[in-house]
């Protein structure tokens, strides 16, 4: 289903009635757009491949108009390892724009962990420094002073808890770091339960509104896990070794695995794999196998960007009982960008 809203104030209304013929800034900005797409066609080599992109910058272009209306009600600001690289995708596929986003560094979200902290993104350890902990503000990447007590290079995972007051970090790539978690409520982190089991690159997800792990990069092995008050406690194993997923919890209290990396057969993965009442059961497959993505859920759909095939895909769900209805590629990612940040936002945020 296509969603159509209206991004134009009710006294501002007339100004886009016949915008073609009354609206300067409109016919400016379209004007613009024409005169790009024209010199971008003359100036191409003759070349499909040219043409087409001169059409999609045109497009994006377009975008940026005032009156013009977009279809999607859903925008996911994406954040990947280069922040030079951040674009606007838009939920039904129809709007891919470039984002201008500030960092301290343009590899500032290399290997990141993120999560949301009453309402604001917040981004943790990674490449650039591994015990960072930073927010986003409008569009700038602002470090905090509080840091991480565990350093968090890669293979580690953040996830909101407690309605999203806190964010949970666990793991890494590294000895003991493998199984360590921390809290942070905004201003403070302090140590929490270490899992039992090593669990880099496994994820957090929520399943029965619980933190929840799967698998594990350098053992290998198929073990999950979820927290509770008194610390981890085992859950079915999943069906295969796998790691370099991606962990969704849907309202129904249960948990989806998305894509990953097997050991066994050494390949990346396509199942689409639900924890639902203690058992697992693979319940669809992506159009494109994958690994090292990232998820968000918004409304009763997951978006999976992927990073070995580049495609974006959409999971719809029905709205009763959380079945899952459809999957369709809206897009591709415009590099092979690994675990890329994730933020749901608002049509034509920072660009």
């Amino acid at each position: 289903m296509i969603f159509s809203i209206s991004l134009k104030h009710p006294l501002c209304a007339d100004e886009c009635e016949d915008a073609q013929l009354n609206n300067n800034d409109y016919k400016i900005c379209v004007n613009e757009a024409i005169y790009e797409l024209d010199f971008c066609l003359k100036t191409c080599p003759p070349e499909i491949g040219c043409q087409n992109s001169c059409y999609e910058n045109y497009t994006q272009m377009l975008f940026l108009c005032p009156c013009i209306e977009q279809e999607s009600d859903v925008f996911i600001l994406v954040i990947p390892v280069y922040v030079e690289k951040s674009y606007l995708q838009s939920g039904d596929g129809s709007s891919q724009i470039s984002a201008t986003m500030n960092a301290p560094r343009n590899d500032y979200a290399d290997y990141a962990a993120y999560a949301l902290v009453n309402g604001k993104l917040h981004i943790f350890g990674g490449w650039s420094d591994r015990t960072k902990i930073a927010r986003l503000d409008d569009c700038t990447l602002n470090e905090l002073t509080s840091r991480l007590n565990e350093e968090r290079v890669f293979g580690h995972a953040a996830l909101s808890i407690e309605n999203g007051k806190k964010a949970m970090i666990c793991f890494g790539d590294s000895d003991d770091i493998r199984k360590t978690c921390e809290i942070f409520d905004g201003s403070t982190t302090v140590s929490t339960f270490a899992a039992d089991s090593t669990h880099s690159y496994g994820g957090l997800g929520l399943y029965k509104n619980q933190p929840a792990t799967v698998g594990c990069n350098f053992e290998q092995h198929q073990k999950a896990e979820t927290l509770s008050a008194t610390g981890w406690t085992a859950l079915p194993d999943h069906p295969k070794r796998i790691s370099l997923h991606s962990l969704v919890a849907l309202e129904n209290q249960s948990m989806l695995l998305i894509g990953g990396y097997y050991y066994n057969g050494g390949v990346s993965q396509s199942g689409i794999w639900q924890l639902k009442d203690e058992n697992w059961n693979e319940i669809g497959e992506l159009l494109q196998a994958d690994y090292h993505g990232s998820a968000i859920y918004i409304g009763r759909s997951v978006y999976y960007f992927g990073y070995s095939s580049k495609a974006i895909e959409r999971l719809d769900f029905n709205e009763e009982t959380e079945d899952l209805q459809n999957i369709e590629e809206i897009g591709n990612q415009p590099g092979s960008f690994y675990y890329p940040v994730l933020f749901q936002t608002v049509p034509n945020y920072c660009v």
